[in-house]
């Protein structure tokens, strides 16, 4: 009597194989990769926090570069955050940890190319983020990592 036991076994294994890639090349990449769904409010709050790079910013032994230093907005009502440079000089708002909003994208000016070439913060020019997550980020200057600053985005309980 002969048998196919090892060539239905292969079969079946290259089978489940294939259907297991199928499933995560179609199914679980593009879901995981999916930007999520939210809230109206939460993509286009109605407040926005307001962050300013004062003038002489640059200069490393300057006490002041972000006001506020601290900037703390609630989520659905005031995440959106707007850096204006009123210094003389090109800054960035580039985030500490590489944050990447799954709605927003990267937390960094220099990867936002509608502001100048490079996505250095010309002087006058301002750079927005919208902020879709509850958490703390802190972020620098990239030419002048002593500019630091941090951006609390709290639940909003109202």
């Amino acid at each position: 009597m002969v048998t196919n036991a090892a060539g239905i076994a292969m079969t079946a294994f290259i089978v489940s194989v294939a259907v297991s890639v199928g499933f995560y090349q179609f199914v679980y990449i593009p879901e995981a990769n999916a930007k999520p769904v939210l809230p109206p409010a939460v993509l286009n709050p109605t407040d926005t926090v307001k962050v300013t790079i004062v003038p002489g910013a640059n200069v490393q032994n300057s006490v002041r570069n972000f006001e506020p230093k601290d900037a703390r907005g609630s989520i659905g009502l005031s995440n959106r955050i707007l850096w204006t440079n009123s210094d003389s000089v090109p800054h960035t708002v580039t985030s500490d940890d590489h944050y990447v909003d799954k709605s927003s994208g990267s937390f960094n000016s220099l990867d936002q190319q509608d502001n100048v070439p490079g996505g250095y913060l010309l002087p006058g020019k301002t750079f927005t983020f919208v902020f879709t997550q509850v958490g703390t980020y802190s972020y620098h200057c990239e030419p002048h990592p002593w500019m630091q600053g941090k951006v609390d985005i709290v639940p909003n309980f109202a």
